[in-house]
């Protein structure tokens, strides 16, 4: 399985949130859910790259693009030992307050980087104690990797915070210093000598505090009973053995496999050119592709979540971001509205009727709801593709998914995701317009 999971899951006790359910679709039950956890999303894009700081770029409605350098540096790639001289830019945004007091922040980017180009998101946060961290490099990213190596970047942190591959999470919530607020930087990269340039089109956070819990009350539900949506299947496991190279090879592919399946319900996918590198003898080489394209080299994984979701928003026309949701009444939402949810889980083999495994990290795909509210789900850890649909009890999926804490099949206390997901659409389709929620 894919190690997704495998955080620091750092969380203190939250203000009880109520999220009021107004915009069910006719026939369906509208409900108040109360929350104990706090999740909010924040994010810049078109007009909204006017109230940053630029140096050396220039944003408009198409995205934020390196215009005239401020300078040069020679990046040494840790994963690869070349050296390259690069001109940049930069654009850093305000401080934005979160509006509660997070344990826990996960940044996510929408861009194009053509050969020759590449970028590094940035984060800044600002304690309750009024202290700032260091700047915390987010991810190196770039969608191919023919110029730099995909990359996190280990052992960042100070005595209060640490980065976790792609997480920044408060090391003991307990004491009482949580993140307030927050800046994000991000950095343009260019070959010198051309004038192509990397376009960010969106970039953003998902704050939050979600309490240690091991248990989570069901969802009512009834807002997408009876919908499925035609998501392609793909199995990870007819991948096993291909690629070792990218993070241990197929059977370790979920968090790709998934994002690939949603990216092609979109009618997206990667072009033949695009996987020429494949054998030609392997299934579904779209697949191999996207754990490729995700792979982050110091992780050494698939499953760094922002590198997921900047692969489907780099195909055209798609836009996507890491954040939580409250419940599988929020997933509900979604189904209605046509989009498939990838959503982060980890569980015992006795805790999940049908999936017949147990892991400490996984990503399956939400595709829809049976008549009596139990989850449809396409999980890439089946032996086919024909096998990969799924109908799983939905309080025992809504408990692996929004958990905090687990019980190991040695007795331990393992971690889980406080309810991931990736949303993943095209630009043209509205996010579902649910009152109250601030999380999407």
């Amino acid at each position: 399985m894919d190690r997704t999971s495998l955080r620091s899951v750092a969380v203190a006790g939250a203000t009880a949130l109520t999220l009021l359910i107004t915009t069910a679709p006719a026939g369906a039950t509208t409900a108040t859910v109360t929350h104990d956890e706090q999740i909010t999303w924040q994010g810049w894009s078109g007009t909204a790259w006017s109230t940053g700081t630029a140096a050396g770029t220039t944003g408009t409605a198409a995205g934020l693009t390196l215009a005239t350098p401020v300078g040069t540096i020679l990046y040494k790639d840790p994963h690869s030992s070349t050296r390259r001289t690069w001109a940049y830019g930069t654009w850093t945004s305000p401080l934005t307050q979160v509006g509660f007091s997070a344990t826990e922040l996960v940044t996510s980017w929408n861009a194009d980087t053509p050969a020759g180009t590449w970028l590094q998101v940035e984060l800044q946060g600002t304690y309750t104690t009024g202290t700032r961290t260091p700047w915390y490099v987010m991810g190196r990213w770039a969608s191919g990797d023919g110029d730099i190596r995909r990359t996190s970047v280990d052992r960042q942190g100070d005595k209060t915070s640490s980065v976790y591959t792609d997480t920044f999470a408060i090391n003991n919530p307990a004491a009482g210093v949580l993140l307030r607020a927050y800046q994000l930087r991000v950095t343009l990269y260019r070959d010198p000598a051309s004038t192509v340039t990397p376009a960010l089109r969106s970039v953003g956070a998902m704050s939050s505090n979600v309490p240690d819990r091991f248990t989570v009350a069901p969802s009512a539900g009834h807002i997408a009973w009876g919908t499925e949506l035609a998501v392609p299947r793909y199995s990870q496991n007819i991948h096993a053995g291909q690629y070792p190279e990218y993070g241990g090879g197929g059977e370790a592919w979920c968090s790709p496999t998934s994002t690939e399946m949603v990216v092609e319900y979109w009618g997206r996918k990667p072009s033949p050119a695009d996987t020429s590198w494949v054998d030609p003898g392997y299934a579904d080489p779209t697949v191999d592709h996207a754990a490729r394209m995700t792979y982050d080299w110091q992780y050494d994984g698939t499953g760094n979540w922002p590198f997921n979701t900047a692969y489907a928003a780099s195909f055209l026309g798609l836009e996507a971001k890491v954040t939580r949701l409250h419940s599988l009444d929020e997933v509900e939402h979604f189904i209605a509205a046509g989009i498939p949810v990838v959503t982060s889980v980890s569980f015992l083999a006795s805790e999940l009727d049908g999936a017949g495994y147990g892991t400490a990290g996984h990503l399956m795909a939400v595709v829809g709801f049976t008549a009596t509210g139990d989850v449809i789900a396409n999980d890439p850890a089946s032996p086919s593709d024909a096998a990969v649909r799924h109908v799983y009890r939905r309080d025992q999926f809504e408990q692996i998914w929004q958990r905090t804490r687990r019980t190991t099949a040695s007795g331990g206390t393992g971690s889980g995701s406080g309810g991931v997901v990736y949303l993943i659409k095209p630009t043209e389709v509205a996010w579902p317009a649910v009152a109250g929620s601030t999380n999407w």
